[in-house]
């Protein structure tokens, strides 16, 4: 009997999702995209707001200002945030529409958005890094809000 040959494909790097510019890369209701999210807003929203805060490079406590009035201006800030930082098209009526409307989705999506702009910015940052070594970690992060400009009051 004859063996066949055994070819094996080795798989270098996993395929990621493309990051459109200009456009959010999941949709407000994609909730299925990240289920961790998913769970953790559901089980408990004000420390997942928090924490998606915190990793977006501002204060953790604004989400607390959602809980002020009838608008979520903690809500409508982040979105205009993450518009601003990646280039998203959107106004900002309809970051207060999401925010009001759509509350947990809006920051589940925001998450979402996080997550992935930086897996993409760690991804082509590791390839460019391979072919260059001048590259600086603040060319790779580019914080929301320079902490040392904000004033509450």
């Amino acid at each position: 009997m004859e063996s066949l040959p055994l070819q094996v494909k080795v798989v270098q790097s996993q395929p990621q999702a493309v990051v459109k510019e200009g456009q959010w890369s999941t949709g407000l209701f994609d909730c299925t995209e990240d289920m961790g999210d998913c769970c953790f807003a559901t089980c408990c929203l004000p420390i997942f707001a928090c924490k998606t805060a915190g990793a977006a490079g501002v204060c953790v406590c604004l989400p607390v200002l959602d809980c002020v009035g009838c608008l979520t201006p903690g809500s409508l800030a982040m979105r205009a945030a993450v518009r601003e930082r990646y280039g998203i098209q959107g106004s900002l009526c309809s970051d207060c529409v999401y925010g009001c409307c759509c509350y947990p989705f809006s920051w589940c999506q925001i998450s979402r958005e996080i997550k992935r702009r930086a897996a993409a910015m760690a991804n082509s940052s590791s390839s460019s890094a391979s072919s260059s070594s001048q590259t600086s970690s603040s060319a790779r992060y580019k914080p929301l809000l320079s902490l040392s400009e904000a004033h509450l009051i």
